[in-house]
């Protein structure tokens, strides 16, 4: 029996539909059993995907936000559910990523009591959200949904948690949705514009830096095509690599971890910085020694859509709030009466000769296997990943083509990957995806191939088995070495082939750099969930790390 047209609970759903989301990513709960019920009279406007995990659906929906930028939502239930999604919740804040985690709820009735599995939510994710909340007049669903919207979008993107206590989800929802949220969004002040033009027109070793999230398509582009006509260097941040073509002739490189000596030494001689979206935060700036507050004061030209951001940690020599996109086609109309070609080829030369694939000790050569997947795919393939050393690799050794291929967390989330895969494939099912994941990183949400061969999302995943939680192996070895002290790394890892096709997922082993062409290509035809489980060294961490046995970070 259906409920009532105007519960809070339909209420919820309504302003879902109404804002163009198209899925909800969930482990379903009794605590929001009312708003699953709405969910399901709206299966041809939303498709509700069920995980086996809280924390694989707040993954794919933070993905989700950031493929898609629309707010990414998820669903789960009370306590546990809640705490299980917060890794979700802490990615999406640490990516600038448009998310709304919807919370089931004891009753108002029931607060305080220490009722089962009872939290205060906005306790628990106030630091973690832009705004943590819980409806708790139920006239008002649509006025608090809407303000998530906006929230989640307008200034530096981000997450909002909702809590829904289940008594209020029965009750009369108040007025329906009028009309689609649309998220304020400031532009860039002619006049300083025009200072930016006079400073570029002075600057003899300029960089641009490009980062951050909301970027359109062609904005990327016209930016893009502007600092090539130009001859500006362009750097993208960490994580960022698929704003730009990295083949483009202006390309210096990504600022992240594992980063090319010679973008540094080019980030840290540049006589101005232009950096939009980028919050210039820790890994970008190896650790805050890129620059001196001092050098910033008179170089960095800072453009970011959050102004909390702005002086927060570099003073600057000039500063704007403003929309990535907007701010980027503004930019590229300006005219600086000069430019700086040879600036650009030699920064690009710097960046090929670093993405050259690196000798290694053992049989599989990661940097050749990275080069061969770029060398193989299509420009609008989709690669995810989480964290570890394993994607120190992949971001050195691939390039990307096109915008909006990359999902990878900034906030170094392990786990992160395989469900961020899942969600790209479900909204771009034409589109191939490919997720690579450390043995370790792998299995914190490798249950998630369930979901996948229930709805037939066709991803593949390649599994770098090295035996150990390498990055930290790493670190132990550089900071305490000596015979016999590295301990907790060590893992026992199962048959991942066979681990696939328990699932009915299809699985392939490679041993070797020769035979990975053809396992990947096996894994890509399979017409199912595919799983290439590639057997690496641990004595191969990272490409930092040389073959005489010397370790770095």
């Amino acid at each position: 029996m259906s409920q009532p047209a105007n519960t809070a609970a339909r209420r919820i759903v309504d302003t879902l539909v109404m804002n163009g989301i198209d899925r909800v990513f969930c482990v379903p709960g009794e605590s929001y059993l009312a708003v699953l019920d709405a969910l399901a009279d709206v299966r041809d406007k939303i498709q509700v995907i069920a995980c086996r995990h809280e924390a694989g659906a707040a993954n794919m929906a933070e993905a989700y936000g950031k493929l898609t930028g629309k707010p990414g939502v998820c669903m789960v239930t009370r306590g546990p559910g809640a705490t299980h999604a917060s890794i979700g919740v802490h990615t999406a804040h640490q990516d600038s990523t448009p998310m709304i985690l919807f919370v089931g709820q004891i009753a108002l009735t029931d607060r305080g009591r220490g009722a089962f599995q009872e939290v205060d939510y906005r306790e628990v994710f106030g630091g973690l959200a832009k705004w943590a909340t819980e409806i708790e007049s139920p006239e008002r669903t649509v006025e608090v949904v809407e303000r998530a919207f906006a929230t989640a979008l307008q200034g530096r993107m981000g997450p909002v948690v909702i809590a829904l206590p289940e008594d209020i989800l029965h009750a009369d929802g108040g007025p329906a949705p009028i009309r689609p949220v649309t998220p304020a969004k400031a532009a860039l002040d002619p006049a300083f514009v025009e200072q930016v033009r006079a400073r570029l027109a002075k600057a003899e070793r300029p960089l641009l830096v490009l980062g951050g999230s909301g970027w359109t398509e062609d904005a990327a582009a016209a930016i893009g095509d502007w600092a090539e006509r130009i001859g500006l260097p362009v750097s993208l941040s960490f994580r960022r690599k698929d704003i730009l073509s990295n083949d483009r002739p202006n390309y210096a490189g990504d600022l992240g971890l594992g980063c090319n000596p010679k973008l540094t030494a080019r980030a840290k001689n540049a006589d101005l910085i232009i950096a939009i979206g980028a919050r210039l935060g820790e890994n970008p700036t190896q650790g805050y020694t890129l620059f001196t507050r001092e050098q910033t004061a008179d170089r960095l030209i800072h453009i970011h859509p959050g102004a909390e951001e702005l002086g927060r940690v570099w003073t600057p020599l000039m500063s704007a709030t403003a929309d990535n996109s907007l701010a980027a086609h503004t930019l590229s109309a300006i005219h600086p009466g000069r430019t700086w070609h040879d600036e650009a080829a030699t920064a690009h030369a710097d960046y090929q000769a670093f993405s050259t694939p690196v000798p290694v000790t053992g049989a599989v050569n990661m940097s050749e296997c990275m080069a061969h997947l770029g060398e193989s795919l299509p420009p609008t393939a989709i690669i995810t990943n989480g964290a570890g050393n394993f994607a120190a690799w992949l971001h050195r050794f691939y390039r990307h083509r096109a915008c909006r291929t990359q999902l990878a967390p900034t906030s170094g989330a392990m786990g992160y990957g395989y469900p961020a895969a899942i969600a790209a494939k479900s909204v771009h099912p034409d589109r191939e995806v490919i997720c690579i994941a450390g043995d370790g990183d792998y299995l914190m949400t490798g249950q998630e191939i369930a979901t996948a061969v229930q709805y037939g999302i066709n991803v593949v995943v390649v599994v770098v088995d090295n035996g150990t939680y390498g990055t930290i192996r790493m670190h132990q070895e550089t900071h305490y070495p000596g015979a016999a002290r590295t301990i907790a790394t060590d893992l026992v890892n199962p048959d991942f082939v066979k681990y696939a096709e328990a699932f009915g997922a299809f699985g392939i082993r490679c041993e070797t750099t020769a035979d990975f062409p053809a396992a990947l290509q096996a894994a890509r035809n399979a017409g199912r969930p595919a799983l290439v489980h590639l057997i690496t060294s641990a004595e191969d961490i990272a490409p930092t790390r040389t073959i005489t046995g010397l370790r770095s970070a």
